[in-house]
């Protein structure tokens, strides 16, 4: 499985494209909100000749969800996440408007995921694991055979995901991490919503959150 990463609006929030060499692809997290940035990612699957099969969002932070009309509408396709991500989603344009973004209104999520669900395209077949915390139903995505996560916000190089905003809660995030992130194992990289990749390892060993 590849994975190419892009840091879109002024949340630099990591969207991620996976692929493999079936040409499918998946699109996570689509935060790309104006113009250039919607170039960016259309103009790296058009030039790799892949086929967006999937439009999934780990959460539905606002700063993760600014694409995902344009994804949606662009390649016809249907918004997956975890149920629990409804109201957090439902109350996105209250969010736009306090934070002055200019917000396009996101499809409604129609595909729920749940962890033991599979997120499968192409050859490639991804574990669902329900990571809460950060927000109120927060997924990541496990690919086993070359151990890369995609984590959302809720692990990140040397810190984790804010626990301050509504749904979220530290010792939930917390349990979320040593419970189902840290046992996936220290060779696992991890692709954070912010941020450049860290392994669970080196987060493991470093992390102040986690350490002690």
């Amino acid at each position: 499985m590849n994975v190419a990463q892009f840091t879109f609006n002024s949340f630099a929030e990591n969207t991620f494209v996976l692929y493999d060499d079936s040409k499918e692809c998946v699109i996570i997290d689509p935060g790309c909100n104006n113009p250039d940035e919607e170039a960016i990612l259309s103009g790296f699957i058009q030039e790799n000749n892949l086929t967006p099969t999937k439009l999934v969002n780990t959460h539905c932070h606002i700063d993760h969800v600014l694409g995902n009309q344009y994804v949606s509408e662009k390649y016809s396709l249907s918004l997956e996440a975890h149920k629990g991500e409804k109201a957090v989603l439902d109350n996105m344009q209250n969010v736009a408007s306090l934070y002055g973004i200019p917000y396009t209104k996101s499809p409604e999520i129609t595909i729920f995921l749940e962890e033991g669900d599979y997120l499968s395209f192409g050859h490639t077949r991804l574990e669902i694991y329900f990571t809460p915390g950060h927000s109120p139903a927060s997924l990541s995505f496990f690919h086993r055979e070359s151990k890369q996560l995609i984590a959302g916000d809720v692990l990140f190089q040397g810190s984790i995901g804010r626990t301050d905003l509504p749904g979220g809660n530290y010792d939930t995030l917390i349990d979320s991490i040593k419970t189902k992130i840290l046992p996936l194992g220290d060779e696992v990289k991890v692709y954070c919503g912010h941020g450049p990749s860290t392994t669970v390892g080196i987060e493991r060993k470093t992390n102040p959150f986690l350490v002690g």
